[in-house]
């Protein structure tokens, strides 16, 4: 026999407020303050992801839902594609893209304007521990991105997970300042995505 017993339970209300997650409080930070300070660590921070096939409407309604201005895109096994960001919602590619197909935005998905993972930047969680802010601000600046990639190596496989995310607009709301980049292609894809 145990002594459990049921707990007393009543209805609810109209007018009953779902209490919601406070954003969490992000302290400010000096170029010298560790760089894991301004890092969102995944590992406490649920990833806010979409689907390759996702229209840039509804990815939109995403990101204003979570508050992000950033998705990963995962694929329907949960591999990670690539990221979409709030600027690929309404910038140049994605015009370009409905005059070449003769086709309506409504008509484009996550994947037509999603940065693909071989276009990402990405930093050793390991090495993330022992920079600063100003290391990752001088690497913001060095290839002109808005976000970096923090990875996580797993044993001796060498296999590795994103474990968090750099946000630009982040380091500068917590440090007080504006980080000038100018996006930088570092490869003949990116020189060749400019162009045309």
């Amino acid at each position: 026999m145990t002594n459990e017993s049921t707990l007393p339970t009543f209805r609810l209300k109209p007018g009953t407020a779902i209490t919601q997650a406070e954003p969490q409080e992000r302290q400010t930070v000096r170029r010298t303050s560790p760089a894991l300070d301004v890092m969102t660590d995944l590992s406490r921070v649920r990833a806010a992801m979409t689907a390759p096939s996702t229209s840039l409407r509804e990815a939109e309604q995403l990101m204003i839902h979570q508050g992000v201005r950033m998705l990963f895109v995962v694929n329907a096994l949960s591999k990670f594609e690539g990221l979409i960001t709030s600027t690929d919602l309404r910038g140049e590619k994605q015009m370009r893209l409905v005059h070449e197909r003769g086709a309506r935005y409504d008509d484009l998905s996550v994947s037509d304007v999603m940065t693909d993972l071989s276009m990402l930047d990405a930093i050793e969680l390991e090495r993330m521990s022992r920079a600063t802010v100003g290391d990752v601000i001088a690497t913001l600046q060095k290839y002109g991105r808005n976000h970096l990639l923090v990875v996580e190596r797993e044993g001796t496989s060498g296999a590795c997970s994103v474990r968090g995310i750099i946000s630009r607009a982040q380091v500068e709301r917590q440090a007080g300042l504006v980080i000038q980049t100018t996006p930088i292609a570092t490869t003949f894809a990116e020189v060749e995505r400019a162009l045309f």
